[in-house]
C-alpha cells in the first residue's frame, strides 16, 4: 500500500489519487489536518507498528510499501481554547514526526530531505557549486537595497518559504512576479517580510525534472504560450481534473 501524506486542498495529490484509481493500486490518503480524529495504537512504543483507525478506515504503518509526502497539513481541532489547541498540535505532530521517521526509506522524498531542500538560499548555493549559471540574486526586506538592485535590469520577486497565504477555508498564492514601477509607497510593504529578488531570464519553456534513485523524468512546460504563465507558469493550473494544461502519463 502506498501512503499520500497531504492536506485537504492539495489538487496535486487529487490527480495522484485519480491516476492510482485507474491503476487500481492500493493508497491510503492521509489528510494530516484530521490526524486528531484517528485512534492511534503503537504496541511497545514502536512506530514500525503503529495503526491508526477512524470509522471504516485503518492504517497499519508495517504495510505501508512506498510514501508520497506531498505537503501535509498543520493538525486542526474544533476545541477554542488555545492552550489545549496548542497541546493537542504539539501531540499530534509528534505523532506524525514519529510516522515519517519510521516510513524513512519508504519516501518520495523524505520529509527532513524537503526540509532541506526547501531553504532556497542553500539550493542557490548549491546550484553555484555545483557550476550551474545563476541570476543575480538578493534576499531583503531593505527598501533601499531593492530599488537599487532592480533599478538597472528586469526584476522578479518571489517569497523566501512560503507562498499560501491561508483564508479560512480557502487561500490565496503569491507567485513569482515581475517586479514594475517600485517607489517610495511600497516601503512599508516591503520592509514586512524578505523576499527574493532576481533578474529576470528570459526563456523558451519551463522544465521540471523528478529524480527517483538514478532516474531522471524531465518534462517541459509550454509556459511562454500563453501570457499569464510566462513569469510563473502555476497561473495556468486549474483545480477542475478536466483541464487539459495537465496531462496524467500514459501506461
Amino acid at each position: 500500500m502506498i501512503l499520500l501524506a497531504t492536506n485537504k486542498r492539495d489538487v496535486t495529490t487529487d490527480f495522484v489519487v485519480q491516476e492510482m484509481r485507474r491503476r487500481e493500486i492500493a493508497f491510503f490518503r492521509l489528510n494530516t489536518e484530521d490526524i486528531g480524529d484517528f485512534q492511534i495504537d503503537m504496541i511497545d512504543g514502536n512506530p514500525a507498528i503503529m495503526r491508526l483507525t477512524r470509522a471504516s478506515e485503518a492504517l497499519d504503518l508495517c504495510k505501508i510499501t512506498a510514501a508520497y509526502y506531498r505537503r501535509p497539513g498543520r493538525p486542526e481541532f474544533a476545541e477554542t481554547d488555545e492552550a489545549i489547541v496548542s497541546y493537542l498540535t504539539a501531540e499530534w505532530s509528534a505523532v506524525l514526526r514519529s510516522m515519517w521517521n519510521a516510513l524513512e526509506g519508504r519516501w518520495l522524498n523524505s520529509p527532513f530531505s524537503i526540509l532541506r531542500a526547501e531553504d532556497k538560499p542553500r539550493q542557490l548555493k548549491l546550484a553555484r557549486q555545483a557550476g550551474l549559471s545563476v541570476p543575480a540574486t538578493l534576499v531583503s526586506n531593505n527598501f533601499s537595497t531593492l530599488h537599487e538592485f532592480s533599478s538597472s535590469d528586469s526584476t522578479v520577486v518571489k517569497p523566501l518559504r512560503h507562498a499560501l497565504i491561508e483564508k479560512g477555508n480557502r487561500g490565496s498564492v503569491v507567485f513569482t512576479s515581475q517586479l514594475v514601477g517600485l517607489d517610495e509607497t511600497d516601503c512599508e510593504a516591503i520592509n514586512r517580510a524578505p523576499i527574493i529578488a532576481q533578474t529576470e531570464i528570459r526563456k523558451r519553456c519551463d522544465i521540471r525534472v523528478i529524480v527517483v534513485d538514478d532516474n531522471l523524468f524531465a518534462t517541459a512546460i509550454g509556459s511562454q504560450d500563453h501570457e499569464e504563465t510566462q513569469t510563473d507558469w502555476r497561473r495556468g493550473v486549474r483545480t477542475d481534473l478536466s483541464h487539459d494544461s495537465i496531462k496524467l502519463p500514459k501506461t
